[in-house]
């Protein structure tokens, strides 16, 4: 069953870059494939880099594979021929460190998030304070599942920092990603959200209605670092120099990320 569950999942990868390279123009030289599986949430601004990096690296071709951090981590664990993993919290990166499955001296921090309340825009009456996700009128509340997806931890932490957990457990509708929680708010499905601060500015269908307070959840980081598997080493430390770049820095914070300036 593992041997299957390992073939699967190279094939999921294969599938992913096979279809990346149907929309991409024939190319008449050679071009090294980078493989970087990333945090859903970071896909509105590492689409934004690609082109840019590819522009000034022409030899490399970029092909992202988007899930939740949890996902993402047990694919690698099970085989994913993956380059590069960027995770939207520490805990998937440590898991990979811990089984020696990445280069250790490439881990850093590169991005910071913060994490929001959002209600659909215009709904009345509503929530200011994730406090008031208690009331009677908040009838259900989308957020990220507690043991895989990095969001929904950091919405747990706080959840029980406020000593509000237990009463909101039955109002809570789970999610796989925070672009799945952004999405059920603002169909409307849902009465309130959880999401990064990044997520939430995407959207004019949703209101940010409260900024959870810092010391109540884990630093929200976002981990990098080249696998061990990795068998274009070279492009791959690339890519983590390019995130550095002043042009990097300016599509991410462009898109409401905090770069990491301090040494990680």
């Amino acid at each position: 069953m593992k041997r299957r569950a390992v073939i699967a999942i190279a094939v999921s990868f294969v599938l992913s870059s096979v279809l990346g390279a149907c929309n991409r123009p024939a190319e008449t030289s050679e071009k090294r494939e980078l493989v970087i599986a990333a945090a859903a949430g970071t896909k509105v601004a590492l689409d934004a880099i690609e082109p840019e990096f590819e522009q000034a690296h022409p030899d490399i071709d970029v092909v992202y594979h988007y899930a939740a951090s949890g996902k993402l981590q047990q694919q690698i664990e099970q085989g994913a021929p993956v380059d590069v993993f960027l995770s939207a919290a520490a805990p998937q990166m440590n898991a990979l460190e811990e089984k020696g499955l990445i280069h250790s001296d490439t881990r850093r921090i590169v991005l910071k998030n913060n994490l929001v309340l959002i209600v659909p825009q215009g709904k009345t009456p509503k929530p200011t304070s994730f406090e008031d996700l208690t009331d009677d009128s908040v009838k259900t509340i989308s957020v990220g599942e507690f043991r895989s997806v990095p969001v929904g931890q950091y919405a747990e932490a706080v959840f029980e920092s406020l000593g509000i957990l237990d009463r909101i457990t039955p109002k809570l509708a789970f999610a796989g990603t925070v672009r799945a929680i952004l999405a059920a708010v603002e169909s409307g499905n849902v009465d309130a959200g959880v999401v990064y601060g990044t997520e939430a500015r995407r959207s004019d269908e949703v209101e940010v209605v409260a900024e959870a307070n810092p010391a109540r959840h884990p630093p929200i980081v976002y981990p990098i670092a080249i696998l061990q598997r990795s068998k274009v080493p070279e492009p791959a430390r690339a890519f983590l120099d390019f995130l550095d770049s002043d042009r990097a820095t300016e599509i991410f914070e462009s898109k409401g990320f905090t770069v990491n300036r301090e040494d990680s």
